[in-house]
């Protein structure tokens, strides 16, 4: 890339944790980056000190109360970045054509909108959230391959598996499975029946990364790995049943591809979510992350261990979920997102978690999907049927 023209970026949830990284590596590198706009929830402390800190153009809080008191903070000092308000503000913010590159950071399904649109707009879209292509993944990947946009996986797993395949044919002929790798979460090892004692603040002390609250707990539970199983299958256009998961708890060897001819190709690097920022934010070029350098001379061993999925139950609802390929992975992603909330908030217990994803799942009948607005609807009569799971639970 010139050196003398910087890529134009907008970063949805930047004040979250994949947010925060997306800048920290914007940060060195200024002669590349354009921070055009930002976007977050309701943080305005860390929005404030962002917009003065890369004068974006815009700023987008969902929440109206946070976003005036954005705007007051920014004109008391000065700024002249503009700020809006709302979801809708979000979706209409990825159409501006100055914009090049979207970093998809946002939690949840109120992601889906927002990521649909830049790809949709043909952007080069970095996605570090699950959510879009769990509940879209089929529409998604078409509408990319109709506007021509470039989907980037943010994940360290996927974008571990995406360096490890050929760009940009993948041609599955040559292709064996696809390997995720898990570090276990916190209470690897352990059995499910013991953990229902488990705290948010227990579930949340993950061993290697440092995440949000709601990706932690799904670590603890292993679901993120189911959603991240389902939406490797989009992102690779692979069947389900050619992607495995491997249990790894050193978390050096983010994923790997295994080729007819019995090569395994794996991406290594420190737990540090920089490094797969920095490559897709470079893209097909490398630049320097900022993380901590990988000593494999200090490396005492690499662990491997297939998962026992009696003992991992959301792990074992989610690949049935990805085998069968139809909208169960709405009601799936719906449920689990308000029982992992309840969770936090200390209203069912750990265990329960698994006990309302599957009552759900087993209380809904499943279709393919054909619109938007079909996956909305979906999602939202799910997290209704979730809390009314949880109720009769008390």
């Amino acid at each position: 890339m010139s050196m003398s023209i910087k890529k134009t970026l907008a970063i949805l949830g930047s004040t979250g944790s994949v947010g925060c990284s997306t800048l920290s590596v914007v940060e060195k590198h200024p002669d590349r980056y354009k921070v055009f706009a930002l976007t977050a929830s309701t943080n305005v402390e860390k929005m404030t000190a962002q917009c003065l800190q890369f004068q974006p153009k815009i700023a987008v809080m969902a929440d109206r109360i946070a976003a005036e008191s954005l705007a007051r903070k920014l004109q008391t000092s000065g700024s002249s970045t503009q700020v809006h308000a709302g979801q809708q503000s979000i979706v209409d913010l990825v159409k501006y054509k100055e914009i090049e590159s979207v970093m998809v950071a946002i939690v949840g399904g109120v992601g889906l909108a927002p990521s649909l649109e830049a790809v949709r707009q043909g952007k080069q879209v970095m996605i570090a959230n699950k959510e879009p292509l769990v509940m879209a993944g089929n529409l998604f990947m078409e509408e990319a391959r109709k506007s021509g946009a470039t989907i980037l996986p943010i994940d360290s797993e996927h974008n571990a598996i995406f360096q490890c395949l050929p760009y940009p044919t993948h041609d599955h002929q040559q292709i064996r499975r696809l390997v995720l790798t898990a570090s276990g979460g916190p209470f690897l090892g352990r059995k499910w029946k013991d953990l229902q004692a488990i705290t948010p603040e227990q579930a949340i002390a993950h061993p290697n990364w440092d995440m949000g609250p709601k990706i932690s707990v799904d670590s603890a539970t292993m679901m993120n790995k189911g959603l991240e199983l389902i939406e490797a299958t989009h992102l690779f256009a692979m069947s389900a049943d050619k992607v495995d998961v491997l249990i790894h708890p050193q978390s050096v060897i983010h994923s790997m591809v295994e080729y007819v001819d019995g090569s395994h190709l794996a991406q290594l690097g420190s737990p540090d979510m920089c490094i797969p920022i920095a490559h897709a934010l470079a893209f097909p070029d490398r630049i320097e992350s900022g993380a901590k350098r990988l000593d494999l001379a200090k490396l005492s061993n690499l662990e491997f261990q297939e998962p026992n999925l009696d003992e991992i139950p959301c792990l074992r609802l989610a690949k049935q979920v990805a085998l069968d390929n139809d909208s169960s992975a709405i009601v799936m992603n719906a449920a689990n997102e308000v029982a992992v909330a309840e969770f936090i908030n200390k209203s069912i217990s750990f265990t329960d978690i698994y006990t309302v994803i599957d009552t759900v799942l087993n209380n809904n009948s499943f279709s393919s999907v054909d619109s938007v607005s079909d996956i909305l609807e979906i999602d939202q009569i799910a997290r209704k049927n979730t809390q009314s799971a949880i109720e009769l639970m008390h």
